[in-house]
C-alpha cells in the first residue's frame, strides 16, 4: 500500500496524499537529490546475471531496513532528468517474484505504481517501500567467486548509497525489532486496560464484555490533522452501513454501532480521541467506543444484556454469565468496519492490527447463547463453559475489499466461538 507522506511530499510542501506524476516530475526538475529514502533510477529493473546479486531485491531491502523510501524509475540518478520508461516493459509480477525469492523475511506492503503524463508521453514507475517492523531483512544470492555458494547480507541506506550492515548493526536491528513488537503489545494492553476500567465499574450486574482494540502498525505522519468532532458521527454511521453489508443474514443482529445511534450526535472529548458511550444512560445495552486521532479504535460491548430475554430461577445464568453469540458476531463486523473506516479517513497507509477478547470482572463460567429458528434463543447442549477466553488477533487495511473484510470478521468470530466449542456465522 502506497504511503501518504514521502520525501517528495516534504520537499514540495504537499499535504499527505497519493503521489502523482506532476509531483515526481516537479521534484526531478527541481534536482531533488538522492537520500536514504529516495533513489532515482534511469532504467527498469533487470534480471540478475549468474553470480550477481538481485539489484532490485537489494535496493528494496536496504530501504525497508532503514526508514522506508521510494525507488523511482525513469529519472537519471545524477542529473535527475525525467527521461521516462516504457510502461509496456513493466512487469510488476516479475519484480515482486524477485523480491519474494531473494529477501527474507517477506515484505508484504510494497506498492508498485505507474504514473503517466496526461498525454501518456512520459511515464515513471514508483516502488514505495515502507519502513519494516520486521527489519533486518536479509538478501540472499550467490557469491561471485563460487556460484554454488549461497550467501546472505543485510543492506541498508547510508545517505544516497547502499551499504552492508556490520555484525553490531545487525544485532541492533534485531534488538529494535523485538522492542517495537513489545511496544506495540504494551500499547494494545494499555488500551485494553483503559477500556475495562471504563466499562466494568459501570455494569449493574456481572456481565461479559466484547472488547476490541485496533492500532495501525506505523504511526501517522505528524502533519496529519486530528479527527475533527464533526466527522466522528459520520464515520460511525458509514461503518455501520458497511458492517451490515458484510452479514450473511437477511436481518443481522443489532451490533454496538446500532446501539450507539442514540449518542452519535454528541461525541465526548478524550485524550486525543472522541468517545461515544451509552453507559451513563443506565438503560439498554452498555456500549463504549473511542476513535483516536492516531487511527486507533476501541470498542467494548455488553454481551450479557437480555441474552435470553426473560430470565427465571432455572436459567443457566444462575451458574455463570451469558454471552450472546449473535451480538459477538455483530461486534466483530462493527469493530473491523469501524477500524477500516477510520483508517481510510485518516489516510493510514499501514496494516491495522485488531485484537479482540471476551472478558469479565472475575473468572466465571461463560455460557454461550445462540439464536435458532427465528428468534428462539438457547444454550447449546454441547457447548463448553470456559472461564477465560483467549484474545484473538486479525489484520485490516484501508484497501481491503468487502470479501476480505468479511473473511477477517468471520475468522475473528470463529476464533472466539470455537473456544466455547461451537461455530457461528456472521
Amino acid at each position: 500500500m502506497a504511503r501518504s507522506w514521502t520525501r517528495l511530499h516534504e520537499h514540495l510542501g504537499a499535504p499527505p496524499g497519493p503521489l502523482t506524476f506532476e509531483m515526481v516530475k516537479e521534484a526531478a526538475e527541481a534536482n531533488l537529490g538522492e537520500s536514504d529514502d529516495l533513489d532515482w533510477k534511469q532504467f527498469l529493473p533487470v534480471a540478475p546475471q549468474d553470480g550477481a546479486w538481485n539489484e532490485l531485491a537489494k535496493d528494496v531491502a536496504a530501504m525497508a531496513n532503514t526508514r522506508g523510501g521510494l525507488l523511482i524509475y525513469g529519472v537519471t540518478d545524477k542529473t535527475t532528468k525525467p527521461v521516462g520508461i516504457d510502461p509496456d516493459e513493466i512487469n510488476t509480477q516479475q519484480y515482486a517474484q524477485w523480491i519474494r525469492n531473494h529477501v527474507q523475511p517477506y515484505l508484504p506492503d510494497l506498492a508498485f505504481t505507474v504514473l503517466s503524463s496526461p498525454d501518456k508521453a512520459l511515464s515513471f514507475l514508483v516502488i514505495d517501500i515502507p519502513a519494516s517492523s520486521m527489519a533486518p531483512h536479509l538478501v540472499y544470492g550467490t557469491a561471485a567467486k563460487d556460484k554454488a555458494q549461497q550467501a546472505a547480507v543485510a543492506p541498508y541506506r547510508d545517505a544516497d548509497h547502499t551499504a552492508w550492515m556490520a555484525e553490531h548493526q545487525i544485532e541492533r536491528a534485531y534488538r529494535e525489532r523485538f522492542t517495537r513488537a513489545q511496544h506495540a503489545q504494551d500499547e494494545t494492553d494499555r488500551l485494553f486496560t483503559q477500556a475495562l476500567e471504563n466499562v466494568l465499574p459501570e455494569q449493574a450486574e456481572p456481565s461479559a464484555w466484547f472488547v476490541a482494540v485496533a492500532r495501525p502498525e506505523r504511526p501517522l505522519p505528524r502533519t496529519t490533522p486530528p479527527l475533527v468532532r464533526e466527522k466522528a458521527p459520520g464515520l460511525c454511521a458509514s461503518a455501520l452501513a458497511h458492517s451490515r453489508s458484510l452479514s450473511s443474514h437477511r436481518e443481522p443482529a443489532a451490533g454496538p454501532l446500532t446501539g450507539l445511534d442514540i449518542v452519535l450526535s454528541s461525541p465526548r472529548p478524550g485524550l486525543r480521541r472522541w468517545v461515544f458511550s451509552t453507559l451513563p444512560l443506565r438503560t439498554g445495552r452498555g456500549i463504549y467506543s473511542e476513535l483516536h486521532h492516531d487511527g486507533s479504535t476501541v470498542m467494548a460491548v455488553n454481551l450479557s444484556w437480555k441474552a435470553l430475554r426473560g430470565d427465571s430461577a432455572a436459567d443457566p445464568a444462575a451458574h455463570g454469565i451469558l454471552v450472546d453469540a449473535g451480538v459477538v458476531g455483530a461486534s466483530c463486523r462493527d469493530a473491523l468496519a469501524l477500524a477500516q473506516e477510520l483508517a481510510r479517513h485518516l489516510g493510514v497507509d499501514s496494516t491495522v492490527h485488531i485484537t479482540t477478547a471476551i472478558v469479565t470482572a472475575e473468572p466465571t463460567p461463560l455460557i454461550p447463547v445462540v439464536t435458532e429458528y427465528g428468534d428462539f434463543r438457547s444454550v447449546p447442549d454441547q457447548a463448553r463453559r470456559p472461564r477465560r477466553i483467549q484474545p484473538v488477533t486479525n489484520l485490516v487495511t484501508s484497501a481491503d475489499d468487502d470479501d476480505l473484510l468479511r473473511e477477517s470478521a468471520q475468522e475473528t468470530l470463529t476464533d472466539l466461538m470455537h473456544q466455547f466449542g461451537i461455530t457461528a456465522n456472521l
